[in-house]
């Protein structure tokens, strides 16, 4: 067999040929990763910043395990059924405003595509051709499909050799200064009449590399879109549950976007669930008498019910475990922790936003050998670009969280 036919799995993000073999893992537990073999790693990226209780949470696997012998799985097309019903109902109290009506998919990206989906046909159904293009802002990273990668910066962005075959959209950098608010608000005008929607990642473009931005940004951003008679699109799909510190990052800056993302931590890390959620005015040019104002849309898993089972433990969990005081104290010690490699050399930032820390090299590391060293030093941490970053499960005790800030400062001042 050649070495090109050992490979059946194509991972993500990895180019098969020189990639590294995964590790193999077995169990996990807490924050903690067990590989073959018995050796644990302490998971500083909650997989990708979905586990944010923790793996195995008993209450979550209690409540998967008592759905999955009644009704794993149903088909949501002219049917329904209360774990759905309800996971709706509490979204849509837990949100701000009136973003009461919500349509779930499986997948961040699948969230972001349906998002602009409402965003374009919102137009359609009120009887306005031509806004088929959405405002987007550089540095941002909203998913691997099509309409998703098309909102996504197209020169530093991982897809930016697709961009022959995406729709054009408009960019704009952040409005961080009175110079970038005047050249948003002047793109907003000159694009009016083509534009559906603005898309943003609130107070933090996570893929992009861990930018962050204050919530004035936020503001300003969903104030210059009202002004122009654009929906706002809020994609939280990273932010949501108390990643910020909040449960959701738009509460900072007291914004209610017309459309709202969400997935990752929807059901604390166990299963695929996204859900995009729209005010009762999106909706409103949706509910009419005419079949083909109808959003058409529909995943085969929609609202799952083992999926949403397991995200109303999620929700439970937050009412009563402290998830978002946990946040703001993993806040502080993350500040506190990293603060010291703003002294080192070769290191260009360090930036911390709720339970995110990003340290960030002046120049790329070699990333192959810098995941290597933090799997030796008993850490889970996937730095990529210029930045190593951890985003540790809200629940992570203090131990872990020393051993993890140990093995980012150890490998940091080794490689800068």
């Amino acid at each position: 067999m050649t070495a090109l036919n050992q490979h059946h799995l194509w991972r993500p993000y990895t180019q098969m040929k020189t990639a590294a073999p995964p590790l193999e893992a077995i169990a996990t537990r807490g924050t903690r990763i067990t590989l073959k073999g018995g050796r644990e790693l302490i998971d500083g990226i909650a997989s990708w910043w979905t586990a944010v209780h923790g793996y195995n949470h008993p209450y979550i696997a209690a409540a998967m395990a008592d759905q999955l012998l009644r009704m794993p799985h149903v088909m949501f097309g002219g049917l329904t059924h209360a774990p759905a019903e309800r996971l709706g109902a509490r979204l849509a109290a837990l949100l701000p405003g009136e973003l009461n009506h919500v349509f779930f998919t499986d997948s961040g990206s699948v969230a972001v595509e349906v998002a602009l989906k409402m965003a374009v046909q919102l137009w359609l159904n009120r009887g306005e051709t031509g806004r088929t293009r959405v405002l987007a802002f550089r540095g941002g990273y909203h998913g691997d499909t099509m309409g998703a990668m098309s909102a996504c910066d197209p020169e530093e962005g991982m897809h930016r050799r697709f961009g022959a075959y995406l729709p054009a959209q408009v960019f704009c950098e952040l409005p961080r200064d009175a110079g970038q608010e005047a050249a948003l608000d002047a793109a907003l005008a000159r694009h009016r009449h083509e534009l559906a929607a603005v898309i943003i990642e609130p107070l933090v473009q996570g893929a992009g590399g861990m930018l962050t931005h204050p919530p004035e940004v936020l503001a300003t951003v969903a104030r210059l879109a009202r002004r122009h008679g654009l929906p706002l699109i809020a994609d939280e799909i990273f932010t949501g549950f108390g990643r910020t510190g909040t449960m959701f990052a738009c509460e900072q800056a007291g914004i209610v976007p017309d459309i709202l993302c969400l997935s990752k931590a929807l059901t604390g890390g166990t299963m695929a669930l996204a859900a995009t959620v729209a005010t009762t005015e999106i909706f409103s040019a949706f509910w009419s008498d005419d079949p083909a104002a109808a959003l058409m849309h529909g995943p085969t898993f929609m609202a799952n019910p083992l999926a949403c089972a397991a995200a109303n433990a999620s929700l439970d969990l937050f009412e009563f475990e402290p998830r978002l005081t946990q946040a703001h104290a993993i806040a502080a010690r993350l500040e506190a922790g990293l603060a010291p490699l703003r002294r080192v050399a070769g290191v260009r930032d360090v930036r911390v936003l709720g339970a995110i820390g990003a340290v960030q090299f002046a120049n790329a590391p070699d990333l192959a050998d810098l995941k290597r060293r933090f799997v030796e030093r008993g850490v889970w941490v996937r730095p990529f670009g210029d930045i190593v970053y951890l985003t540790p499960a809200l629940s992570i005790e203090a131990e872990d969280f020393d051993r993890l800030i140990a093995a980012v400062t150890a490998v940091t001042e080794a490689t800068a």
